[in-house]
């Protein structure tokens, strides 16, 4: 499909006058992201005008704030990302803002935490509730193995599949990677990660849930079967509402976009959102309009016609 040519579904809109956009907010990988996890041009683009004609945009990801760096270049003025699912939201200019001026950087930053991130909100998950939840999971679906992502770094356990190598994890059990007395720095628990090498993605999802959502918030990004486990209430939504409410930016004045099962919170409390083209079922379900896949620069042809309709409603 060309790119002139490339249709977007229009979000269902009430009747009435629809509030002007103030905020966008994107999840990353599989979205704002080629598939090659680049950020084209077009978009680049489309992010630069957007902050220029006064909208905000929040990167609303999965990821944790060490890998940020992809898109730390396209955060403008207020440099901040909601990272690992809403555990964290993370100032990606914070180091060079201070850089000289005799900044102290957050006590729970280490120098595993790489230069220009700093944890501005943690909204962590208890370890003794991460503890039911691994003892639940590993009592529903044996061969689970777990990893724990801290605001100092990610550790695993031995069996855990070498997705993020980092030569400064701990490896040990998830009960003694969990366990306060054995940490050292007892930093603040952003998620759980828990993987399966049988069950399919949604298959353990929903098990997961049945058994332990009750104890946290527990989701998925992945297409293979790798749950992200968080503190009860602590979503991508409830961190993104947080920081609208703060700004007096109302859901209504909110444009979101995802493709996967974490976004599906954040695009029903938007006042509009769009599911990628290459996005999971239930984010279709739940988004009021659909855009074109990642690879085809979904995200930056919405922002394109947002900013066209500003135009022409401004001229006389």
């Amino acid at each position: 499909m060309g790119e002139d040519g490339a249709v977007t579904s229009a979000p269902q809109r009430p009747d009435g006058p629809t509030p002007a956009t103030r905020l966008i907010a994107t999840d990353l990988d599989g979205t704002l992201l080629r598939d090659d996890k680049s950020v084209s041009e077009r978009t680049v683009a489309a992010l630069a005008a957007a902050e220029e004609a006064g909208i905000a945009v929040f990167f609303v990801t999965g990821r944790p704030a060490r890998w940020m760096g992809v898109v730390s270049d396209h955060v403008q003025g207020h440099g901040l990302a909601i990272c690992a699912n809403g555990a964290a939201v993370v100032d990606l200019h914070a180091m060079d803002r201070h850089a000289g001026a005799g900044h102290t950087a957050d006590r729970h930053t280490s120098d595993r935490q790489p230069a220009g991130r700093e944890f501005v909100q943690v909204r962590p998950l208890p370890r003794i509730t991460a503890l039911k939840v691994v003892e639940a999971l590993r009592a529903a679906a044996p061969g689970t193995s777990f990893a724990v992502e801290l605001t100092t770094g990610i550790n695993y356990e031995p069996q855990y599949p070498p997705f993020f190598q980092d030569p400064g994890a701990n490896v040990a059990t998830a009960e003694e990677l969990l366990d306060e007395a054995t940490d050292d720095d007892a930093a603040p628990v952003l998620k759980v990660l828990a993987h399966h090498s049988e069950l399919a993605p949604d298959e353990f999802l929903t098990l997961a849930r049945s058994v332990a959502g009750a104890y946290a918030s527990i989701t998925r990004s992945s297409p293979t079967s790798l749950l992200e486990i968080s503190g009860p209430g602590v979503s991508k939504a409830s961190t993104l509402a947080l920081c609208c409410e703060e700004r007096g930016i109302s859901p209504a004045e909110v444009v979101a976009f995802g493709d996967m099962p974490n976004d599906v919170e954040m695009l029903g409390w938007a006042g509009t959102s769009y599911a990628m083209g290459n996005a999971h079922p239930d984010v279709i379900a739940a988004a009021s309009g659909r855009t074109v896949a990642n690879n085809e620069d979904g995200v930056a042809l919405v922002i394109e016609r947002i900013l066209a309709d500003r135009t022409s409603r401004a001229e006389p």
